[in-house]
């Protein structure tokens, strides 16, 4: 009751919040997979020099060390050079293989997938597709905390159809973060992301947020 109430509480705050956009998407937590018939929830808000947004995802899984993920969240978009400032809609999802866990010989559990988001508006589409892959350590503090820093990396093909001009190209999405997991029930997280090789998004964003198990 007390996760579905914060969960609940999360979203009105970024329903509320000026929106924001994330840079395809964002990665939120680390390499380690939910466990089967598990559940997480996260909200996010995501910044950077031409964009402000939220968004949210579901993570599940049905087979250990495989999750996936639905997203979707909208976002404020200003193109600059004269064109006018849109909402955005932006929906994706993604699959994550747990292939390698921290051990006494491996210092950090990697988890390699693959996603899809699509980001539209009026006169603007942007489809991207790609594999990624994360590695992060779980590091203990106290009876039942933890931090877990993260980085993961993804290989995009991105198709845009924005302001009358067709196009594709490639990008590196590089997302350096920390998890704080302060109950088992309730983490927050912070991550750096950079766009790299990217002639669509700002090359710096920022996104802060809560992951909630259940």
């Amino acid at each position: 009751m007390k996760i579905a109430l914060l969960a609940t509480v999360l979203v009105v705050a970024l329903a509320a919040a000026v929106p924001a956009r994330a840079q395809v998407f964002g990665q939120f937590t680390g390499a380690t997979t939910v466990p089967p018939n598990g559940h997480l929830f996260g909200a996010y808000i995501n910044a950077s020099q031409n964009v402000l947004g939220g968004l949210a995802q579901l993570r599940l899984s049905f087979y250990p060390n495989v999750d996936f993920s639905f997203q979707g969240g909208l976002s404020r978009l200003d193109p600059g050079g004269g064109i006018a400032t849109r909402t955005t809609l932006r929906l994706g999802t993604d699959v994550r293989w747990l292939v390698s866990q921290a051990s006494t010989t491996f210092p950090v559990d990697v988890a390699v997938g693959a996603g899809l988001g699509v980001e539209t508006a009026d006169n603007y589409k942007v489809v991207s597709l790609g594999p990624s892959v994360v590695a992060s350590r779980t590091l203990t503090v106290g009876g039942s905390g933890g931090l877990v820093p993260y980085a993961g990396l993804s290989f995009l093909f991105n198709s845009r159809d924005a302001f009358n001009t067709e196009d594709s190209n490639l990008s590196l999405p590089l997302r350096l973060g920390m998890e704080a997991r302060l109950t088992p029930a309730i983490g927050v997280a912070a991550e750096l992301q950079l766009a790299i090789a990217d002639s669509y998004n700002d090359h710096v964003g920022f996104a802060v947020g809560a992951n909630l198990p259940f």
